[in-house]
Protein backbone atom coordinates (compact mmCIF):
# COMPACT_ATOMS: atom_id res chain seq x y z
CA UNK A 1 0.00 0.00 0.00
CA UNK A 2 1.46 3.37 -1.03
CA UNK A 3 2.09 5.75 1.87
CA UNK A 4 0.72 9.30 1.80
CA UNK A 5 3.19 10.81 4.28
CA UNK A 6 6.84 10.14 3.54
CA UNK A 7 7.84 11.66 6.90
CA UNK A 8 5.78 11.58 10.08
CA UNK A 9 7.12 13.34 13.18
CA UNK A 10 5.15 13.27 16.42
CA UNK A 11 6.06 15.18 19.61
CA UNK A 12 9.77 15.00 18.80
CA UNK A 13 12.08 16.25 21.56
CA UNK A 14 15.87 16.17 21.60
CA UNK A 15 17.88 17.15 24.66
CA UNK A 16 21.66 17.23 24.56
CA UNK A 17 23.33 16.35 27.85
CA UNK A 18 26.78 17.01 29.26
CA UNK A 19 29.31 14.39 30.42
CA UNK A 20 27.49 14.01 33.74
CA UNK A 21 24.11 13.42 32.09
CA UNK A 22 22.74 16.84 33.01
CA UNK A 23 20.49 18.66 30.55
CA UNK A 24 22.61 21.02 28.47
CA UNK A 25 20.54 22.11 25.45
CA UNK A 26 16.95 21.40 24.42
CA UNK A 27 17.47 21.38 20.64
CA UNK A 28 13.89 20.36 19.80
CA UNK A 29 10.71 20.67 21.82
CA UNK A 30 7.57 18.63 20.93
CA UNK A 31 7.98 18.97 17.16
CA UNK A 32 5.11 17.52 15.11
CA UNK A 33 4.88 17.67 11.31
CA UNK A 34 4.26 15.52 8.23
CA UNK A 35 5.87 15.65 4.79
CA UNK A 36 3.65 14.41 1.98
CA UNK A 37 4.75 12.26 -0.92
CA UNK A 38 5.86 14.24 -3.97
CA UNK A 39 6.20 17.67 -2.34
CA UNK A 40 9.11 20.02 -1.73
CA UNK A 41 9.15 20.86 1.97
CA UNK A 42 11.22 23.73 3.36
CA UNK A 43 12.66 23.70 6.88
CA UNK A 44 13.54 27.24 7.96
CA UNK A 45 14.95 28.82 11.06
CA UNK A 46 17.85 30.91 12.37
CA UNK A 47 21.06 29.28 13.59
CA UNK A 48 20.37 27.10 16.62
CA UNK A 49 16.70 26.59 15.80
CA UNK A 50 16.99 22.80 15.46
CA UNK A 51 17.15 22.31 11.67
CA UNK A 52 20.38 20.30 11.60
CA UNK A 53 19.29 18.27 14.61
CA UNK A 54 16.04 17.43 12.78
CA UNK A 55 17.97 16.31 9.70
CA UNK A 56 20.26 14.07 11.76
CA UNK A 57 17.27 12.57 13.58
CA UNK A 58 15.59 11.81 10.24
CA UNK A 59 18.73 10.04 9.01
CA UNK A 60 19.06 8.05 12.23
CA UNK A 61 22.38 9.69 13.11
CA UNK A 62 20.87 10.86 16.42
CA UNK A 63 18.25 9.29 18.66
CA UNK A 64 15.32 11.32 20.01
CA UNK A 65 14.86 11.97 23.72
CA UNK A 66 11.10 11.70 23.25
CA UNK A 67 8.66 11.30 20.38
CA UNK A 68 8.43 9.21 17.22
CA UNK A 69 9.73 9.47 13.66
CA UNK A 70 8.61 7.43 10.68
CA UNK A 71 10.27 7.73 7.27
CA UNK A 72 8.97 5.88 4.25
CA UNK A 73 6.83 3.86 6.64
CA UNK A 74 9.80 2.75 8.77
CA UNK A 75 11.26 3.96 12.09
CA UNK A 76 14.14 6.43 11.72
CA UNK A 77 16.55 3.99 13.40
CA UNK A 78 15.92 1.37 10.71
CA UNK A 79 19.14 1.59 8.68
CA UNK A 80 17.57 -0.16 5.66
CA UNK A 81 15.41 2.89 5.00
CA UNK A 82 18.53 4.91 4.13
CA UNK A 83 18.84 2.94 0.89
CA UNK A 84 15.86 4.98 -0.36
CA UNK A 85 17.19 8.35 0.86
CA UNK A 86 19.58 10.77 -0.84
CA UNK A 87 21.42 13.32 1.32
CA UNK A 88 23.33 16.46 0.39
CA UNK A 89 24.98 17.95 3.53
CA UNK A 90 25.75 21.64 3.92
CA UNK A 91 29.42 20.92 3.29
CA UNK A 92 30.07 18.36 0.55
CA UNK A 93 32.51 15.89 2.12
CA UNK A 94 33.86 14.44 -1.11
CA UNK A 95 37.25 12.89 -1.88
CA UNK A 96 39.26 15.69 -3.52
CA UNK A 97 41.57 13.40 -5.50
CA UNK A 98 38.75 11.55 -7.26
CA UNK A 99 37.13 12.86 -10.43
CA UNK A 100 33.36 13.03 -11.06
CA UNK A 101 33.11 9.55 -12.57
CA UNK A 102 35.17 7.96 -9.77
CA UNK A 103 33.17 9.79 -7.10
CA UNK A 104 29.82 8.52 -8.36
CA UNK A 105 31.24 5.03 -8.87
CA UNK A 106 32.47 5.03 -5.25
CA UNK A 107 29.08 6.03 -3.84
CA UNK A 108 27.33 3.60 -6.15
CA UNK A 109 29.45 0.79 -4.69
CA UNK A 110 28.24 1.72 -1.19
CA UNK A 111 24.71 0.88 -2.35
CA UNK A 112 25.89 -2.36 -4.00
CA UNK A 113 24.75 -1.13 -7.41
CA UNK A 114 26.03 -3.43 -10.22
CA UNK A 115 28.98 -2.08 -12.21
CA UNK A 116 27.10 -1.64 -15.50
CA UNK A 117 24.21 0.18 -13.80
CA UNK A 118 26.66 2.36 -11.83
CA UNK A 119 28.30 3.49 -15.05
CA UNK A 120 24.93 4.24 -16.70
CA UNK A 121 23.66 6.22 -13.72
CA UNK A 122 26.94 8.12 -13.30
CA UNK A 123 26.94 9.16 -16.96
CA UNK A 124 23.31 10.25 -16.75
CA UNK A 125 23.81 12.24 -13.53
CA UNK A 126 27.00 13.95 -14.73
CA UNK A 127 25.07 15.28 -17.71
CA UNK A 128 22.06 16.15 -15.57
CA UNK A 129 24.00 18.33 -13.12
CA UNK A 130 26.03 19.96 -15.89
CA UNK A 131 29.63 18.88 -15.20
CA UNK A 132 30.19 16.70 -18.26
CA UNK A 133 32.99 19.02 -19.41
CA UNK A 134 34.89 18.35 -16.17
CA UNK A 135 34.08 14.70 -15.60
CA UNK A 136 37.77 13.66 -15.71
CA UNK A 137 39.06 16.50 -13.50
CA UNK A 138 39.87 15.91 -9.84
CA UNK A 139 37.36 17.48 -7.45
CA UNK A 140 40.09 19.60 -5.84
CA UNK A 141 40.02 21.66 -9.06
CA UNK A 142 36.26 22.22 -8.89
CA UNK A 143 34.66 25.53 -7.99
CA UNK A 144 32.08 25.75 -5.17
CA UNK A 145 29.26 25.59 -7.71
CA UNK A 146 30.68 22.54 -9.47
CA UNK A 147 31.25 20.81 -6.13
CA UNK A 148 27.61 21.36 -5.16
CA UNK A 149 26.52 19.98 -8.52
CA UNK A 150 28.48 16.75 -8.13
CA UNK A 151 27.31 16.63 -4.50
CA UNK A 152 23.73 16.57 -5.71
CA UNK A 153 24.64 13.86 -8.22
CA UNK A 154 26.04 11.61 -5.45
CA UNK A 155 22.84 12.16 -3.46
CA UNK A 156 20.87 10.81 -6.43
CA UNK A 157 23.08 7.85 -7.39
CA UNK A 158 20.77 5.38 -5.60
CA UNK A 159 17.63 6.85 -7.25
CA UNK A 160 16.12 7.76 -3.85
CA UNK A 161 12.45 8.32 -3.07
CA UNK A 162 13.33 10.99 -0.48
CA UNK A 163 16.02 13.64 -0.97
CA UNK A 164 17.33 15.69 1.98
CA UNK A 165 19.15 18.89 1.02
CA UNK A 166 20.98 21.04 3.57
CA UNK A 167 21.65 24.57 2.25
CA UNK A 168 21.76 23.43 -1.41
CA UNK A 169 22.30 26.94 -2.84
CA UNK A 170 24.56 28.44 -0.16
CA UNK A 171 27.50 30.37 -1.62
CA UNK A 172 26.47 29.82 -5.25
CA UNK A 173 26.33 32.47 -7.96
CA UNK A 174 22.92 33.38 -9.46
CA UNK A 175 23.33 31.12 -12.51
CA UNK A 176 24.25 28.01 -10.52
CA UNK A 177 21.54 28.87 -7.99
CA UNK A 178 18.93 28.95 -10.76
CA UNK A 179 20.19 25.64 -12.15
CA UNK A 180 20.07 24.07 -8.68
CA UNK A 181 16.50 25.25 -8.14
CA UNK A 182 15.47 23.92 -11.55
CA UNK A 183 17.00 20.53 -10.68
CA UNK A 184 15.11 20.48 -7.37
CA UNK A 185 11.83 21.24 -9.15
CA UNK A 186 12.56 18.45 -11.63
CA UNK A 187 12.96 16.00 -8.74
CA UNK A 188 9.41 16.82 -7.66
CA UNK A 189 8.17 16.38 -11.24
CA UNK A 190 9.68 12.88 -11.16
CA UNK A 191 7.62 12.05 -8.08
CA UNK A 192 10.40 12.34 -5.53
CA UNK A 193 9.93 14.01 -2.14
CA UNK A 194 12.38 16.76 -1.22
CA UNK A 195 13.12 18.29 2.19
CA UNK A 196 15.47 21.27 2.13
CA UNK A 197 16.97 23.55 4.77
CA UNK A 198 18.05 27.00 3.68
CA UNK A 199 18.81 30.49 4.95
CA UNK A 200 18.17 31.92 1.47
CA UNK A 201 14.48 32.62 1.84
CA UNK A 202 13.93 33.71 -1.76
CA UNK A 203 15.16 30.32 -2.96
CA UNK A 204 12.79 28.51 -0.60
CA UNK A 205 9.91 30.70 -1.77
CA UNK A 206 10.71 29.83 -5.40
CA UNK A 207 10.63 26.03 -5.03
CA UNK A 208 8.86 24.89 -1.85
CA UNK A 209 5.22 23.77 -1.67
CA UNK A 210 5.05 23.94 2.13
CA UNK A 211 7.35 25.28 4.83
CA UNK A 212 7.92 24.96 8.55
CA UNK A 213 9.62 27.72 10.54
CA UNK A 214 11.52 26.66 13.66
CA UNK A 215 12.70 28.91 16.47
CA UNK A 216 14.51 27.73 19.61
CA UNK A 217 13.59 24.15 18.78
CA UNK A 218 9.85 24.81 18.48
CA UNK A 219 7.55 24.84 15.46
CA UNK A 220 6.25 28.38 14.93
CA UNK A 221 4.65 28.26 11.47
CA UNK A 222 3.57 25.45 9.15
CA UNK A 223 1.64 25.55 5.89
CA UNK A 224 1.58 26.22 2.16
CA UNK A 225 3.88 29.04 1.10
CA UNK A 226 1.27 31.04 -0.84
CA UNK A 227 -1.25 30.82 2.00
CA UNK A 228 1.22 31.86 4.69
CA UNK A 229 2.34 34.87 2.66
CA UNK A 230 -1.14 36.28 2.09
CA UNK A 231 -1.83 39.56 3.83
CA UNK A 232 -5.16 38.81 5.48
CA UNK A 233 -6.21 42.41 6.15
CA UNK A 234 -5.81 43.86 2.64
CA UNK A 235 -7.23 43.39 -0.84
CA UNK A 236 -5.64 44.55 -4.10
CA UNK A 237 -7.65 45.43 -7.20
CA UNK A 238 -5.73 45.29 -10.46
CA UNK A 239 -7.29 46.90 -13.55
CA UNK A 240 -6.41 48.17 -17.01
CA UNK A 241 -5.19 51.79 -17.24
CA UNK A 242 -7.65 54.27 -15.74
CA UNK A 243 -8.09 58.02 -16.18
CA UNK A 244 -8.33 60.21 -13.11
CA UNK A 245 -12.12 60.33 -13.13
CA UNK A 246 -12.40 56.55 -12.92
CA UNK A 247 -9.63 56.32 -10.31
CA UNK A 248 -11.76 58.56 -8.09
CA UNK A 249 -14.65 56.18 -8.33
CA UNK A 250 -15.29 53.09 -6.27
CA UNK A 251 -15.09 49.44 -7.29
CA UNK A 252 -18.86 49.21 -7.76
CA UNK A 253 -18.81 51.47 -10.82
CA UNK A 254 -15.87 49.87 -12.63
CA UNK A 255 -18.10 47.71 -14.78
CA UNK A 256 -20.30 50.69 -15.59
CA UNK A 257 -17.24 52.48 -17.00
CA UNK A 258 -16.22 49.43 -19.09
CA UNK A 259 -13.07 48.88 -17.08
CA UNK A 260 -11.65 45.38 -17.06
CA UNK A 261 -11.11 44.00 -13.56
CA UNK A 262 -7.99 41.95 -14.12
CA UNK A 263 -7.45 40.73 -10.58
CA UNK A 264 -8.90 41.03 -7.08
CA UNK A 265 -6.94 39.20 -4.41
CA UNK A 266 -5.11 39.49 -1.13
CA UNK A 267 -1.56 40.80 -1.56
CA UNK A 268 1.27 38.61 -0.34
CA UNK A 269 4.27 39.36 1.80
CA UNK A 270 7.67 37.88 1.01
CA UNK A 271 8.91 34.76 2.74
CA UNK A 272 11.65 36.89 4.30
CA UNK A 273 9.03 39.18 5.89
CA UNK A 274 7.08 36.18 7.25
CA UNK A 275 10.28 34.62 8.60
CA UNK A 276 11.44 37.77 10.42
CA UNK A 277 7.93 38.41 11.76
CA UNK A 278 7.74 34.86 13.13
CA UNK A 279 11.13 35.19 14.83
CA UNK A 280 10.21 38.54 16.41
CA UNK A 281 6.90 37.14 17.68
CA UNK A 282 8.74 34.11 19.07
CA UNK A 283 11.10 36.38 21.00
CA UNK A 284 8.14 38.35 22.37
CA UNK A 285 6.16 35.23 23.34
CA UNK A 286 8.64 32.47 24.32
CA UNK A 287 7.14 29.01 24.73
CA UNK A 288 4.28 29.55 22.32
CA UNK A 289 4.36 26.98 19.52
CA UNK A 290 2.33 25.93 16.50
CA UNK A 291 -0.16 23.16 17.27
CA UNK A 292 -1.58 21.13 14.32
CA UNK A 293 -5.37 21.12 14.01
CA UNK A 294 -5.62 17.38 14.71
CA UNK A 295 -3.79 17.84 18.02
CA UNK A 296 -6.07 20.75 18.93
CA UNK A 297 -9.12 18.59 18.25
CA UNK A 298 -7.71 15.70 20.31
CA UNK A 299 -6.89 18.04 23.19
CA UNK A 300 -10.38 19.56 23.08
CA UNK A 301 -11.96 16.11 22.97
CA UNK A 302 -9.89 14.95 25.95
CA UNK A 303 -10.92 18.03 27.94
CA UNK A 304 -14.58 17.44 27.08
CA UNK A 305 -14.43 13.78 28.10
CA UNK A 306 -12.69 14.71 31.33
CA UNK A 307 -15.38 17.25 32.16
CA UNK A 308 -18.12 14.73 31.38
CA UNK A 309 -16.65 12.14 33.76
CA UNK A 310 -16.57 14.69 36.53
Amino acid sequence: MEIENVIEVQNLTKIYRDFWGRKKVRALNSLSLNVKKGEIFGLLGPNGSGKTTTMKLLLGLLFPTEGEIKILGKPADDVKKNERIGYLPEESYLYRFLNAEETLDFYGRLFNIPAKLRKERADKLIKRVGVQGARKRQLKEYSKGMTRRIGLAQALINEPDLVLLDEPTSGLDPIVTRDMKDMILKLRDEGKTVVMCSHLLADVQDVCDRIAILYSGELKELGKVDELLKEQDETVLRTSKLDQNVIDQVKAVLEKNNVELINASQPTATLEELFLKTVEQSKARPGQRFVPENEQAESKESSTNGSSKK
